[in-house]
């Protein structure tokens, strides 16, 4: 079986859902002293996102789709206000979160923990929305 170009949001929306459970399991890890375990999960969790990043950009620059959410009244803000936090949040996040993977690797940790005290929420938060939109549009 092969992916097609229309597969792609939902093989996004999966790696997206990915980074949240290995986001989420690297927190619990890191809470419990399991500091290995922290670095393995959180290190998947910066695959899959690269992974879904990857993919969003093979997509968005192969088809000319647009996608417009039809959904009407509360459901409809609360898309277009996920969707429009979402979008500048998932940018302004990649140069934040190699900046606290980079602090951690130079064992430098009072560095790491300052960063990803908002660094790691909103990574969450654009993971787990990711998913979300793609449910509202797709689903």
């Amino acid at each position: 079986m092969s992916l097609t170009i229309q597969d792609l949001p939902a093989l996004n929306a999966s790696l997206n859902g990915c980074a949240a459970l290995m986001l989420s399991l690297g927190f619990i890890a890191v809470k419990l002293g399991k500091i290995d375990l922290h670095k393995r999960f959180m290190s998947l969790a910066l695959l899959f996102s690269a992974a879904f990043l990857s993919s969003y950009l093979v997509y968005h620059f192969n088809t000319a789709a647009v996608t417009r959410y039809s959904g009407e009244g509360f459901l409809r803000s609360f898309y277009y206000f996920i969707l429009f936090t979402h979008i500048p949040l998932a940018t302004i996040m990649v140069p934040f979160i190699m900046i606290a993977v980079i602090a951690a690797w130079r064992g430098k940790i009072d560095t790491h923990k300052k960063l990803v005290k908002w660094v790691w929420p909103v990574w969450m938060y654009v993971s787990v929305t990711g998913v979300i939109i793609y449910w509202m549009l797709y689903q």
